[in-house]
């Protein structure tokens, strides 16, 4: 018989595909593992068991959560839902703002922010900001484009075919223009034109051909007002870029002091950057440096634009590739677009790019993979690197996504309702994924400075729910009283359902929740009520196993688990699921806390196994207790 010893040092490669049990040679193999489930990875190696979920409050429905910091000391949770904005400061409901979105239209809503405002996109609806007043006063309102004289200094484009003419009737008043095609709709009211240098604000829809409206005059040189400079037909004339015949803004961002808008619903690959300095200014003027700049991006494939992200460079995530915009600064004849990278953007939906660390973390198009999109000053370019490559399985169908600086976690929300967590310490080489599962649907995500917020389907209730480390239960609540009772209350989302119970300290077993409240056997001081959930870490299979004697039997003869700050290890080391005493010093305390425990936790083992492509080993639990896994060092047996 061979005897092999494994010491596992660390799960810095995170839960791994089952496609990987044949490559043992990989360096992911030895510090990946086949589940982990419901546990963070440390960046320095070990794995806890994830933070519970605290319980904020039910919201109107499903919908997006996204964060708004109006300096470092008020940080807002803004929860969008059907035709609503709910605002919350501190975890507590401060107030409901109506909005024109409803659900279907929430996911592809693009915001970013500035100061006091936010700004939103939807391809089909005006563009709207939410505004924050230093008095607390919250507004959303349609944006304005900068106006002068009546004059509005917006994007134009002209959406007909170039050989298309226009026929003033008159140069200056009321007229009506002609045009040699049909080209108008009744939606075209109160929209504007730009005909041969003058804008003309359309009042009636006559046909498709004849629209009648109003000259817009501006004053020449000598103060004088002028209108169209002829009643010739001409080809020089353009339609307002947003309307609702052309659809509105589908992305947003600030970069360089300006406002860039990134595609429209019938304009997807063309970019809008605004004057210098002056956000809401598309004045292409004469193409001074300061002056709006305006182009599309045309290539051999298909680039409608999925998000736009300032960082180094201005970013730009399109359906079919990704590209930089260069120009420092940025001016109308110093700009410059390359295409960098031809992965694609997920397009269903919008799933906010994000930032770790200099890199933009953005989904692909096939939804299948995490891309880290980084520039290097060797290559002078960015390059796009696969984050999923060796855990694929747990990119499913991803919703939405966001980063906490503090915990060094990228979370990633799932279709079916589970989310994921990448650990990621690029300058380590640290990417290691998890998945969670909890008794519901995981619907949107938030970072709001260092508080991490979901958004979960819990049966008939819609709960906003807060990562809190000192609890160790979902959707849950804590109490505290001066004198010790039986009865707690304020349990109305949880009603109906199977709640876990810490009091003072120590698990107490399950009860149902009845008329919004639970009665304990016992009275108690303090409690902790909530959805339990499960821990599991199971490794990969050792991976020597098969070079000592491949198809042969194995046996596990013993382990040593090191664990820190842990109160309960349930452990299957080939015999079932069983609880494992660990090492204490003193006798315990009746109905005292489990105490913490810190060391190495030897376990012995009987059985051979004949299937090497299975873990030697699981941890599985549910108690709501504190758990840190360190190492495992492993004796095994193989019959030759």
């Amino acid at each position: 018989m061979t005897r092999l010893r494994e010491i596992k040092t660390n799960f810095t490669a995170g839960e791994v595909s089952p496609d990987l049990l044949g490559r043992g040679d990989l360096r992911a193999y030895e510090n990946g593992a086949l589940a982990l489930r419901n546990v963070f990875i440390k960046p320095t190696g070990g794995v806890s068991r994830r933070s519970g979920l605290a319980f904020v409050d039910t919201v109107a429905g499903v919908g997006k959560l996204v964060a708004f910091e109006f300096n470092t000391q008020q940080t807002y949770l803004l929860v969008l839902t059907d035709s609503q904005i709910a605002i919350y400061l501190g975890g507590m409901l401060e107030e409901t703002v109506i909005a024109p979105w409803n659900v279907e239209q929430i996911t592809q809503l693009v915001w970013t922010q500035s100061a006091d405002t936010m700004l939103f996109t939807h391809p089909d609806l005006p563009p709207k900001k939410l505004t924050r007043s230093a008095g607390g006063t919250w507004s959303l309102s349609d944006w304005n484009f900068f106006t002068d004289k009546n004059v509005i200094y917006q994007p134009f484009f002209k959406f007909a075919d170039s050989q298309i003419t226009l026929t003033p009737s008159a140069t200056t008043g009321t007229i009506t223009l002609t045009a040699s095609s049909a080209v108008f709709e009744a939606g075209h009211e109160n929209t504007r034109l730009f005909v041969a240098g003058r804008q003309v604000q359309i009042t009636d829809y006559d046909s498709p051909t004849v629209v009648t409206g109003t000259v817009i005059q501006e004053e020449d040189e000598d103060g004088d007002l002028t209108g169209l400079p002829n009643t010739d037909a001409t080809i020089d004339w353009a339609e307002q870029a947003f309307s609702p015949v052309r659809g509105y803004p589908a992305t947003v961002a600030f970069h360089q002091d300006r406002l860039v808008i990134g595609g429209s619903r019938d304009l997807p690959n063309r970019l809008w950057f605004s004057k210098s300095g002056d956000l809401f200014n598309f004045d292409l003027g004469e193409g001074l440096d300061d002056e709006a700049i305006e182009f599309a991006i045309l290539s051999d494939q298909v680039n409608a634009i999925r998000g736009i992200f300032s960082g180094r460079h201005l970013q730009v995530f399109t359906s079919g590739a990704e590209w930089m915009v260069t120009g420092d600064p940025l001016t109308p004849t110093a700009v410059q677009i390359r295409r960098q990278t031809r992965i694609g953007s997920v397009v269903e939906r919008y799933i906010p790019p994000v930032n770790v660390d200099g890199a933009t973390l953005y989904v692909a198009r096939n939804r299948q993979e995490i891309h880290e999109f980084l520039y290097t000053d060797v290559e002078q370019a960015y390059s796009s690197s696969d984050l999923s490559l060796l855990s694929r399985h747990i990119i499913a169908d991803p919703r939405d996504q966001d980063f906490d600086q503090k915990r060094r976690l990228l979370f990633l929300v799932r279709g079916d309702g589970k989310f994921a967590t990448l650990t990621i310490y690029r300058s380590e080489q640290v990417a290691a994924w998890t998945v969670h599962e909890t008794d519901g649907a995981v619907q949107s995500v938030a970072v709001v400075g260092d508080e991490v917020y979901l958004l979960i389907t819990r049966g008939e209730n819609i709960t906003i729910e807060q990562f809190d480390d000192a609890f160790y239960l979902d959707s849950a609540l804590a109490g505290e009283v001066m004198e010790p009772a039986t009865t707690w209350s304020g349990l109305d989302h949880l009603e109906g359902q199977s709640v876990a119970i810490i009091a003072d300290g120590v698990p107490v077993g399950n009860k149902t929740v009845t008329s919004g409240e639970v009665v304990l056997d016992d009275p108690a001081l303090s409690v902790q009520i909530g959805l339990p959930f499960t821990h599991r870490i199971e490794p990969l299979p050792p991976s020597d196993i098969g070079n000592a004697g491949s198809g042969r039997r194995v046996r596990l003869v013993q382990g040593i688990f090191r664990v820190q700050d842990t109160a309960a290890l349930r452990l299957d080391v080939g015999r079932g699921l069983k609880d494992v005493p660990l090492r204490q010093f003193g006798a315990p305390i009746l109905d005292a806390p489990p105490p913490l425990t810190s060391g190495d936790i030897r376990v012995r083992a009987l059985g051979w196994q004949n299937d090497t492509t299975k873990a030697l080993w699981r941890i599985e639990q549910d108690a709501p207790l504190p758990f840190t896994l360190l190492s495992v060092s492993t004796e095994l047996k193989v019959n030759d």
